[in-house]
């Protein structure tokens, strides 16, 4: 198959909000309480469903339907049989937008006909994330650690108790982390940043996402509801970021060009990251 190198067209789906909430495939009573906690879910048939139960959650995709514009679909590894029967499964709903789990190359993810997010979590997704992200089909990128770190032979993706900077990540998952923002951007696709694991580590997530926020991550995926605030906070300017972006863009147009206004230099990327500020009001 020959790698597609054109854009992703402008009707791309977009997430409709910041948090993205994982929920198991295989129990359709928490598919409505979900999407109703957060702003899209990712209906899982990889990870969350034991292999005796993937059948049965297939089944529970097409039995259950959900708003499709709020609904990813993380199916599993494009070399697995269950790949191809969640594709099949898939067809027969109105489920357009997938996330392919453990995304190694362009072709697999151009393979599914469907536009993916492509799941960066092994070594060799890692390596291929340029190439992942310039395939036509693909809208967006995220970023696994723990499987990450499995795939490297590791042991854990963040610093623990008694060492340098305890919860935070290691130096490789923080370097994929990275590639995978860098490779989003290059190729104008969307990134969405990590799971937090510790569910009750309030303080920590909400760090993470400040951090995503200041480099451009568009959402953060959540394994748990009460996560779901902490991230729309983070995404959410307050008060202050939102009447500097206001007043940075309104001077602008008297200004065209470099101007100087409280004090700041204003010039071509001041403006866009007072547009920013502004896409991701409410």
């Amino acid at each position: 198959m020959t790698l597609a190198r054109t854009p992703t067209g402008v009707n791309a789906w977009l997430p409709p909000g910041p948090a993205l909430l994982f929920c198991p495939a295989d129990r359709p009573e928490r598919y409505a309480k979900a999407l109703e906690r957060a702003d899209a879910v990712i209906l899982d048939l990889e990870d969350a469903v034991a292999p005796e139960n993937r059948q049965a959650a297939r089944e529970a995709l097409v039995a259950n339907p959900l708003d499709p514009d709020r609904v990813i679909v993380r199916v599993n590894p494009p070399s697995t049989g269950d790949h191809r029967r969640d594709l099949a499964a898939i067809a027969e709903t109105a489920y357009r937008v997938i996330m392919v789990a453990k995304a190694e190359s362009a072709d697999a993810v151009l393979a599914t006909g469907l536009q993916s997010i492509a799941l960066i979590e092994t070594p060799r997704g890692a390596v291929h994330a340029n190439e992942i992200a310039e395939a036509a089909n693909c809208i967006g990128l995220m970023w696994g650690a723990e499987d990450l770190v499995a795939g490297l032979g590791g042991k854990s993706s963040r610093y623990g108790d008694g060492e340098e900077r305890p919860g935070t990540y290691r130096d490789v998952p923080r370097h994929v982390r990275s590639t995978v923002r860098l490779a989003a951007a290059a190729f104008g696709r969307f990134a969405v940043d990590a799971v937090h694991l510790e569910i009750g580590d309030i303080d920590g997530l909400a760090a993470e996402v400040r951090d995503a926020v200041a480099l451009g991550y568009t959402a953060t995926a959540c394994i748990h509801p009460s996560q779901v605030a902490t991230i729309r906070a983070g995404y959410r300017p307050d008060d202050a970021e939102i009447a500097w972006a206001r007043e940075i863009l309104a001077a602008a147009v008297e200004n065209p060009g470099v101007f100087s206004l409280n004090g700041q230099m204003v010039d071509g990327p001041v403006l866009r990251q007072a547009e920013s500020v502004l896409s991701r009001v409410p």
